[in-house]
């Protein structure tokens, strides 16, 4: 009878053991900073749906179209940051000047927003600069040296 059970061979005769061990490493270094993908995709998710949780989609419809996208734009680059750390991760400060962005942005989008509408873009541009200095922060420390 055939032995069909399936056997687990050594790795360490492979000829791109070492190679494969040293990747591994350098991504377990980097994902100090998973903590960080999930709350920036929730403030992502926030951003997006924010016009209509704070209900100024009639009153500032540019706004509110513009908080759509740039909430997707977050979104995508919390989940680039979970799908592929090593290459995201310098694009950590787009984070930053998307959330230095949604802090101006009720002036120059809106048209004459109301505290609320301006205090909802103020937290999410805070936060998200904030997290995006994490994330590069996080980055820059986790970047191979020379």
């Amino acid at each position: 009878m055939a032995n069909v059970q399936p056997t687990r061979g050594d790795i360490t005769s492979h000829p791109d053991a070492l190679e494969m061990r040293d990747r591994y490493a350098r991504m377990l270094g980097g994902r100090d900073v998973a903590l960080v993908d999930g709350p920036v995709f929730l403030l992502g998710l926030y951003c997006a749906v924010s016009p209509w949780v704070v209900h100024y989609s009639a009153s500032q419809p540019s706004l509110a179209i513009h908080n759509l996208i740039i909430g997707i734009a977050i979104g995508l680059l919390a989940l680039g940051f979970t799908r592929a750390p090593e290459r995201m991760y310098g694009l950590s400060w787009a984070m930053c000047a998307l959330g230095v962005w949604m802090i101006i942005s009720p002036w120059i989008v809106g048209a004459s927003p109301d505290a609320g509408v301006v205090w909802n873009n103020v937290i999410i541009g805070a936060l998200a600069l904030i997290l995006g200095l994490v994330c590069a922060g996080t980055a820059a420390k986790s970047a191979p040296k020379p």
